[in-house]
């Protein structure tokens, strides 16, 4: 689900990734190749090694600039998915140009290869196999590492381009990011004028019980006030009659 809160998208972690993880291995390998097989001086070294470092270092690049721009991020992915196609490219063309067996399907080695290079993504796991490799052997690896880091920059770059499709650039997720700081505006100010209602609904309420309260008082005092005014007449009068009755001195006899 698309996050409206923020804009900026969160940075994935490249070196989780598998075809960067084997695009380094490309890189150390095709150096290698090269000062190996190669004679100094020949313009493919430079090629070659500019290739694969392309590839790893825009891989990178990319990652960093999809923070703020998908566009970037994917043109860049592009970069590099085209760099190491033109190193795949390089590795055949030595193979071809040299009468070297290439490895595909049907050869007795293809499968071993395949099966090591699919489980296998880090540098250390090719150290000890790349010194010792012979140039058929090695090119053989070097096309068909590229081979898999270009179909898996392929998918990745398909689930880039679905994600753009349903959240859009850094415009539309900034646009997004407004629109929904607005909305939440609106609830909360929403949600607050429904709050005073309900409180001049209370206010309302005790006004009227206080209304009935004080009306109840006001009942009472006069209710007292009567009380009073006619207990002060029956004082009067016996202030005024009350020798009509003479007390009783008399003491009972013992």
């Amino acid at each position: 689900m698309p996050d409206h809160k923020h804009f900026l998208r969160k940075q994935e972690n490249w070196k989780d990734l598998f075809f960067y993880r084997k695009s380094e291995v490309l890189y150390q390998l095709t150096f290698r190749f090269t000062q190996r097989f190669l004679q100094r001086g020949d313009r493919t070294i430079d090629q070659m090694v500019q290739a694969a470092r392309s590839g790893k270092q825009n891989i990178i690049e990319g990652f960093t600039a999809g923070v703020t721009s998908t566009k970037t991020e994917i043109k860049l992915l592009n970069v590099a998915r085209a760099s190491i196609q033109e190193l795949q490219e390089d590795f055949k063309d030595y193979i071809l140009a040299r009468q070297l067996t290439f490895w595909d399907a049907s050869h007795p080695r293809f499968q071993a290869m395949m099966s090591f290079t699919q489980t296998h993504n880090d540098l250390p796991d090719y150290n000890a196999s790349i010194e010792s490799m012979t140039d058929e052997e090695l090119s053989n690896l070097g096309f068909t590492l590229c081979k898999q880091v270009d179909v898996m920059m392929t998918n990745f770059l398909k689930e880039m381009e679905q994600h753009f499709i349903e959240e859009g650039g850094m415009s539309e997720r900034m646009t997004a990011a407004r629109l929904g700081r607005r909305k939440e505006q609106n609830e909360t100010i929403e949600a607050q004028a429904h709050e005073i209602e309900d409180l001049k609904a209370n206010i309302d309420k005790l006004q009227a019980l206080l209304d009935q309260q004080q009306a109840t008082i006001a009942e009472l005092n006069a209710q007292l006030a009567s009380s009073t005014a006619e207990l002060e007449q029956w004082h009067s009068w016996w202030q005024t009659n009350k020798h009509l009755f003479p007390k009783d001195n008399s003491k009972k006899q013992v």
